[in-house]
């Protein structure tokens, strides 16, 4: 096997990846090759915030990815957007940081994955966070994760929180410090109005040294074993097949549709459906691809009483002009918004521990994400699945690296979560009717006043429900047999190579999947970078 050689090789330049990149060559010890399927991030939208819009339908920088048919949700196929990108999703995500609450993580420890309780994590997510508001028992404020607050407020999610308030929910500025649960304004992974992805923190300043190489348009089609040793990647350039060979350590941030998808491509994973597709088993794993949990989400649709959303903005030329030069000029107004202003966490039941709905205020309003905006002043509150018993799982379709994955979200199977969604929106409607709304809510758009019974909004919940995009579990992490990897993150029953990315994670965190992934791989880092010293010691 010949192939330059590497101490390291990344496969995947999304938010783990270009966090492994940059830690793993700050030292100048290790040679490391980051591979990444997609391009470069030089796409102006994806640094204007409210260019989120744009990138759900676009094939450049979106692998545009969906589900196969859902059982649960009238046969429909829900949209998976990945970034297809240097920073990955962070590259084309809505912004905004959350970490979930610090009790998913106690579980995780509870769960058999020693060293991830929220003690263990919080120091990571401080590590990673250049704060805004500065340093603090629950913040860090020299990350490479710009995290600021929202460059502009606005009356809609003024009025939204007061409704809030008067509904009996608690205010809360801060969803990631001492307690998750209320409503609050966002803050986002932004700085100066700007979008602040992974790539631009970590994978930008880590370029400049000579340690580090990146290729992108390098398709990943296998690991390469000597035994159960993982010492390189086979990689498709330009349709050319190259191999590199890696000393040390095998990384695998490809994210919870790819990260899998590149195991069974490799032999590693069900054995029935490797031998399907013709691919030679080098272990049976069943766990791989299985027990896919990801949010899923209802957007309820109101109309505005008063033309301030942004369906006004861009239904006139003068709106867009004028949101141009306020952006060119300030780095403000909606081209500054991040895809909510505002946001909840809330408890459907005061028997529940901690919240299980999450919701936002959007002030626009769309049928289909990524699609024109209603012709109305509209505005949206989605219902979120903060914590789903619902499974699902991903398969390959073909030998082929370039096929996509075939993803099965089984969204609403369990009857638990069919129950929290529909209360999530009696919630949300609890809200809008609220004297602090009054003068913004003209009508309910979507469900509509058809929906009462709570089989009519389960209707609805199933025929226009789609995902949050927060997919993780599907390289599980665990202490069990069925485990994919272990507290370190290497694959069990192999040396030199581990899965670094939300795939590892046991449960899906409650609340938005980004800086949760982050963290994990800042805790990777740690953990590779000691035990390379570890190595040497006894070598």
């Amino acid at each position: 096997m010949t192939g330059e050689s590497f101490d390291y090789i990344i496969v995947g330049a999304g938010s783990a990846g270009c966090v492994l990149a940059n830690r793993l060559t700050e030292t100048g010890r290790h040679r490391v090759l980051l591979l990444e399927a997609g391009g470069p991030d030089t796409n102006p939208w994806i640094h204007i915030p409210l260019g989120y819009g744009k990138h759900y339908t676009n094939p450049e920088v979106n692998w545009m990815f969906t589900t196969e048919p859902e059982p649960h949700c009238n046969g429909r196929r829900i949209p998976q957007p990945r970034g297809k990108v240097l920073g990955g999703s962070s590259s084309i995500n809505g912004m905004l940081y959350t970490r979930g609450h610090a009790e998913d993580y106690n579980h995780w420890r509870q769960l058999g994955c020693t060293g991830w309780s929220y003690d263990d994590v919080l120091p990571y997510f401080k590590k990673s966070e250049g704060q805004e508001r500065g340093a603090d028992a629950f913040h860090g404020a020299k990350g490479p994760l710009a995290v600021s607050d929202a460059r502009d407020k606005h009356p809609l999610c003024d009025a939204w929180l007061a409704a809030a308030a008067e509904a009996g929910y608690p205010l809360n500025d801060d969803f990631n410090g001492r307690e998750q649960e209320g409503f609050g304004y966002y803050q986002t992974t932004q700085r100066d109005g700007m979008r602040w992805s992974a790539a631009k923190g970590y994978l930008k300043p880590a370029m400049k040294r000579s340690n580090l190489k990146v290729q992108t348009g390098a398709i990943a089609s296998r690991i390469l074993f000597e035994g159960r040793r993982a010492v390189g990647v086979e990689y498709l350039l330009d349709s050319e097949k190259r191999v590199a060979r890696a000393s040390a350590e095998v990384l695998i941030s490809l994210g919870s549709f790819n990260s899998p998808q590149l195991m069974m491509l490799s032999g590693v994973g069900p054995a029935d459906q490797l031998k399907l597709h013709g691919i030679a088993v080098v272990a049976d794993q069943p766990s791989i691809g299985a027990d896919l949990l990801d949010h899923y989400t209802c957007r309820t649709v109101w109309r505005c009483r008063e033309a301030i959303t942004l369906n006004d903005t861009v239904k006139s030329l003068a709106g867009k002009l004028g949101a141009g030069v306020q952006y060119a000029l300030q780095r403000r107004g909606p081209l500054a918004q991040a895809v909510a202003i505002g946001g909840g966490f809330l408890k459907t039941d005061a028997s529940v521990s901690h919240p299980d709905i999450q919701t936002h205020m959007m002030v626009f309003s769309t049928t289909t994400m990524g699609n024109e905006l209603h012709d109305f002043p509209g505005f949206m509150s989605p219902v979120i699945l903060l914590r789903p018993e619902s499974r699902g799982r991903v398969e390959i379709r073909s030998a082929d690296p370039r096929d996509p994955p075939a993803i099965f979200g089984n969204y609403l199977a369990a009857r638990k979560d069919r129950e929290v969604m529909i209360e999530g929106l009696k919630c949300i409607r609890r809200i809008m009717a609220q004297p602090a709304m009054a003068r913004y809510v003209e009508s309910e758009f979507d469900p509509g006043a058809q929906a009462q019974s709570d089989d009519e909004i389960l209707a609805y919940i199933r025929n226009r429900g789609t995902t949050c995009f927060h997919p993780t579990t599907t390289c599980r992490m665990g202490s069990d047999p069925r485990a994919v990897v272990d507290e370190r993150l290497r694959v069990n029953g192999f040396s030199g190579l581990r899965i670094v990315d939300a795939s590892i994670m046991p449960t899906v965190p409650s609340g938005n999947t980004n800086a949760p992934t982050i963290m994990v791989a800042e805790k990777a880092a740690d953990m590779i970078e000691a035990d390379a010293r570890r190595q040497t010691k006894a070598a």
